[in-house]
């Protein structure tokens, strides 16, 4: 009996657990992950109206898209000395961010040191197209000759005096190729044009962006174009000369709406929107890409405030979409 009424408890007691279990409140979910976040080291200013500005923006356009909860960012500037941009890199790896995005093609060689030391940090850098072999490394690139070309048309239908100047930074990169791109629209149109092209070999140097601004007006150009930064100090000079200026890499018309005709844009996010969707899917790196006029990762805007004329504009569109559809061979940097 004794031993009867034990097993009876025993039972009972099964009995009352198992329906506890069954009437306990669940579990509640794990937390999830928290919001992407990702790093930036840029060379110059993010409001430069040029190369810094132009991933600075896509950051701000893919948080407004995502929300601040499941994106967050942030951002050194100004680092254009090297080895504080690639003490920066370094110090944002170790503290986990998901990407951290080297804006600089001058930081190519820390990138291939400080990458490996991170094998679950991915990274990003451009403009570029090389992810030296590394799995968790990212490049990218923009065919800036699409929107050179463009440009180019444009400036030489605008051009009385035959004469347009360029004002280049180093000729490396996307600075290189956009010039290029520009040259090759400007003789598409007009052969006659003589365009003087100068690189100061700086992609900073607003005083001496201005001086070759100068030089260039002094030699006959009523029309010019210019790529990075410094450009801010070439469009002071074409806006107190009167001279049409042309940009790139972000809308400069709030320099000098008088002045200013059309710029191509930069829209990084085409490139940032992948990059994320790869990492959240366990895919680190080993990707390149290239932003273009047909994947919308450059964009030609026209300046609402300057009295294009229809002709002109039409031919800037004639030659956007011939870009586009690959029936216009700009003959720059495989285009």
């Amino acid at each position: 009996m004794k031993r009867f009424g034990k097993l009876v408890i025993f039972l009972v007691m099964v009995a009352m657990l198992s329906t506890a279990c069954a009437t306990a409140t669940p579990a509640a979910p794990a937390e999830s992950a928290g919001p992407f976040r990702v790093a930036v080291v840029t060379p110059s200013a993010i409001n430069d109206l040029a190369f810094s500005q132009s991933i600075y923006d896509a950051m701000v356009k893919i948080q407004g898209e995502m929300g601040e909860a499941n994106f967050q960012f942030v951002l050194s500037d100004g680092m254009f000395v090297v080895d504080d941009a690639a003490a920066a890199i370094r110090d944002y790896a170790s503290q986990g961010y998901n990407l951290v995005i080297a804006h600089g093609s001058q930081y190519g060689a820390a990138l291939q040191e400080i990458a490996p030391d991170f094998p679950n940090v991915s990274f990003a850098w451009g403009t570029a197209g090389d992810t030296f072999g590394i799995p968790n490394v990212f490049a990218y690139e923009a065919f800036s000759q699409e929107g050179g070309y463009v440009n180019g048309v444009l400036a030489a239908a605008l051009n009385e005096s035959g004469t347009i100047g360029v004002v280049g930074p180093v000729e490396v990169g996307d600075a290189k190729l956009y010039v290029d791109g520009f040259v090759a629209g400007v003789k598409a149109t007009n052969p006659d044009i003589t365009v003087n092209v100068n690189y100061i070999g700086s992609f900073g140097d607003v005083a001496l962006a201005s001086e070759a601004a100068q030089t260039h007006i002094g030699a006959g150009a009523d029309v010019m174009t210019g790529s990075a930064q410094m450009v801010v100090g070439a469009v002071g000079v074409a806006k107190e000369k009167g001279v049409l200026w042309f940009g790139t890499q972000a809308d400069q018309t709030s320099l000098a709406p008088e002045i200013v005709v059309a710029c191509q844009i930069y829209d990084w996010a085409v490139v940032v929107r992948d990059i994320i969707s790869l990492i959240q899917e366990g895919t680190l790196g080993g990707k390149a890409y290239a932003v273009s006029l047909q994947n919308e990762g450059l964009k030609m805007i026209y300046n609402p405030g300057f009295n294009l004329p229809a002709d002109v504009k039409a031919l800037g569109d004639a030659a956007t979409k011939g870009i586009i559809d690959g029936t216009v061979t700009i003959g720059v940097g495989g285009k």
